[in-house]
């Protein structure tokens, strides 16, 4: 006669075996998370370092079609319904980074002004008209960096459902340091230079920088970075155009980037600004480089300056 089967005996976990295998849980998780964290900020700066070439690039493809002009910073357009209607550099730049539907909503051939071609002109930034709206509220990817907590879906975070944002900016003292008059005070910012005769040389100079779509809570008060915006150039006013080093009012346009930025904290719109431990600059030649916190005064301007002719310090 067979035995009959016996139940197979189980034993519980204790209370001590499951705080131990917690504890180790707990410990993989947290040895696991900031390697996470840190392959997540590695693919957002590539990705931010690609956006800036892309600018640069777009640049010399601009200067390419246009007998090495570079693009204006800010061009005044002198129109009947509009007189102050203006258009910047990252307007201009549209085609030149697949944007030329875009382009061809906002672009005005009847508008009464031109850029420094002489071929065309821009309609921009009229609220109220179909194509003001448009451009307005038009999020572009390429002027997205992923790691910018000033922005949220496409919009400067101070501006949710206003205007769309940017996470980079033009460096005045490149394209626009050349001012011409205009009506009711204004001025159209040009470029001094062209594409190919830049004084202190394309790799030296730094052509556009990381500045966030929104700045609030620094000592100048609330501004941000809307791909749009327009500079007030009667007053000198940047909060909200896409530029940096500009230099109205006596601001920190000659002090290194802020990095590791919090938009609703300390944040100087007139410097780049960044969420990255580097800020990501793109020279004029196509290179991308990141500048920390231990970047002189002298050799940040030396940087953004084409024509001082000083040698960069070594610590760029």
């Amino acid at each position: 006669m067979s035995k009959p089967l016996s139940a197979t005996s189980r034993r519980a976990f204790t209370l001590i075996e499951l705080l131990v295998v917690i504890a180790i849980i707990a410990i993989l998780v947290g040895l696991l998370l900031p390697a996470v964290q840190k392959v997540r900020e590695a693919a957002a700066r590539a990705k931010c370092q690609n956006n800036l070439k892309q600018l640069v690039l777009a640049t010399h493809n601009y200067a390419s079609a246009y007998s090495d002009k570079l693009p204006n910073l800010l061009t005044q357009f002198d129109q009947p319904a509009w007189p102050t209607t203006q258009g910047n550099l990252l307007v201009y730049i549209l085609p030149f980074i697949e944007q030329q539907a875009l382009w061809g909503i906002i672009s005005n051939p009847n508008g009464g002004g031109s850029n420094n071609t002489g071929t065309w002109a821009v309609n921009v930034g009229i609220a109220g008209t179909a194509n003001g709206q448009l451009q307005t509220y038009t999020g572009i990817k390429p002027f997205q960096c992923p790691s910018d907590n000033g922005m949220s879906n496409g919009y400067a975070a101070n501006q949710i459902n206003g205007w769309a944002g940017a996470s980079y900016a033009p460096n005045f003292l490149v394209f626009g340091s050349n001012r011409i008059g205009g009506n009711w005070g204004y001025t159209s910012e040009l470029p001094a230079y062209t594409i190919g005769n830049i004084p202190d040389g394309s790799s030296n100079t730094v052509g556009f920088a990381e500045r966030m779509a929104a700045c609030q809570g620094g000592p100048y008060g609330t501004g941000g970075n809307l791909w749009t915006g327009q500079m007030d150039n009667y007053w000198g006013n940047v909060n909200w155009a896409p530029v940096f080093a500009a230099q109205p009012w006596g601001l920190s346009w000659n002090l290194p980037p802020q990095v590791g930025v919090v938009w609703t904290k300390n944040c100087d719109f007139s410097r780049p600004t960044s969420p990255h431990p580097a800020c990501q600059v793109g020279m004029m030649d196509g290179s991308i480089r990141g500048i920390t916190a231990s970047v002189s005064q002298a050799t940040w301007q030396n940087a953004i300056m084409p024509a001082d002719g000083n040698v960069l310090g070594a610590d760029w």
